[in-house]
């Protein structure tokens, strides 16, 4: 039975007296006909209230009020009119009337010195970062909605304030045990030193023993061997990771050996999904359906002796229209057979991958907002990004869990907490 959606609290405006008043003192004052007047409105008040708020900044700061009578020889200090001073605000580009002082001691508060953006307006360009829009298209909506002019450098420093947060989140401690981590990897070009290269994103999802996905690093730019994978999961093991049971990759260049290395008794299982694309795009379209129903069959079978069977009738049946196409089914078997002691639901889990497809799914859209990037620092950034715009929604342990950890701890007895 479908869930019913619990409906959303609806907060209400409360309508009081005061506010009522505010509205129609607006109405006088402004010649309001459309949403735009509003906030022109608005903005207007804000300099206002920004420009009175400063003033009684400054009373504070010299001691006296601006209509207060002073004798100017016991005053050390006193106003010195005001300085014009151009701010980014949630309303767009405006001008503000600063008060000064002779000693050029007043330092105000609600608009610092120096401070030229009063808005939230670098969440909003983080935000854009994070969705995939370059320098250039983050500029021109911020002049398009906002009214005021980011050059692309500006957005560049903005974004790169998140640097340190990227060094620390990729040096976080970690959980001693996963049971399950999925590895992958993913394309981009970048730009170095006028030159378009293409360098793979390699991200590691693990999954934790209460069930919930968790990205534990992405690595940029490295080349597959067996000495780059061992170096990626020692640093995994340096960063408090003590076991893993089943990792799960595609035949990345080295993995199988790096895995044998760094965690002995963790089984590494190829990816069906990955292993099924390979094997069809040896196949004319007209045949695809067809070998594709076959090859479900050998990784639905119910235990790995009847999976080599079919996968042996399969391999016959197809071989003289396609003799390659099962070859890389026989030379990975071993990386293939440990699903074969689940369950099939617990099979699906691990070998489909879906929870890391649908964050493929954010990564990729990198790709169709950016051809190309104009760094490795840039990729980085819209990486780590989009990674936490994507797992934001992640809340819930993945489904039928308990069922999962259950056959898991008994098939690897020890291992994991009971």
């Amino acid at each position: 039975m479908a869930r019913r959606k619990e409906k959303q609290p609806v907060h209400h405006v409360q309508m009081t007296d005061g506010k009522r008043a505010i509205i129609q003192q607006l109405f006088q004052e402004y010649d309001i006909e459309s949403a735009q007047d509003i906030q022109d409105a608005l903005k207007d008040l804000l300099g206002g209230t920004i420009k009175e708020m400063m003033e009684a900044e400054m009373d504070d700061h010299l001691g006296y009020e601006k209509s207060e009578r002073i004798d100017r020889s016991e005053q050390t200090d006193y106003r010195n009119g005001t300085k014009k001073k151009q701010v980014n605000t949630s309303f767009g580009s405006m001008t503000i009337d600063v008060p000064q002082d002779r000693n050029s001691t007043f330092e105000p508060k609600v608009v610092k010195k120096r401070q030229k953006d009063i808005s939230d307006i670098d969440q909003k360009i983080i935000s854009m970062y994070a969705k995939g829009m370059t320098t250039r298209q983050i500029s021109d909506t911020l002049m398009d909605i906002y009214g005021f002019e980011a050059s692309e450098g500006f957005i560049s420093d903005v974004t790169d304030k998140i640097l340190p947060q990227i060094e620390e989140w990729q040096n976080r401690p970690l959980d001693e045990i996963y049971p399950i981590l999925y590895i992958d990897a993913i394309h981009y070009s970048v730009r170095d030193n006028g030159l378009i290269r293409k360098l793979a994103a390699y991200v590691i999802l693990g999954i934790s023993l209460e069930g919930r996905k968790e990205v534990l690093t992405i690595e940029v730019g490295q080349n597959e061997s067996s000495k780059f994978w061992l170096s990626v999961l020692n640093t995994l093991k340096n960063r408090g990771v003590k076991d893993v049971m089943i990792i799960c990759a595609d035949g990345l260049t080295g993995i199988k050996e790096a895995i044998g290395t760094a965690f002995p008794k963790t089984e590494y299982q190829r990816c069906l999904v990955h292993q099924v694309r390979s094997t069809l795009k040896y196949v004319a379209d007209k045949d695809r359906k067809a070998f594709a129903a076959d090859l479900k069959k050998i990784y639905n079978a119910p235990d790995a002796d009847r999976a080599a069977e079919i996968r042996d009738r399969v391999e016959e049946k197809w071989s003289e229209k396609y003799p390659r196409a099962m070859k890389s089914w026989r030379n990975n078997w071993d990386a293939i057979t440990p699903i074969f002691k689940f369950s099939s639901d617990v099979r699906v889990l691990i070998y489909t991958t879906n929870a890391l497809e649908s964050l493929n799914a954010t990564y990729r859209r990198l790709n169709s907002q950016r051809s190309v990037f104009p760094s490795d620092q840039a990729l980085l950034k819209a990486l780590y990004l989009a990674t936490f715009e994507a797992t934001k929604k992640w809340t819930m342990p993945i489904r039928n869990w308990g069922k999962v950890y259950g056959e898991m701890a008994i098939m690897y007895e020890g291992r994991m907490p009971e």
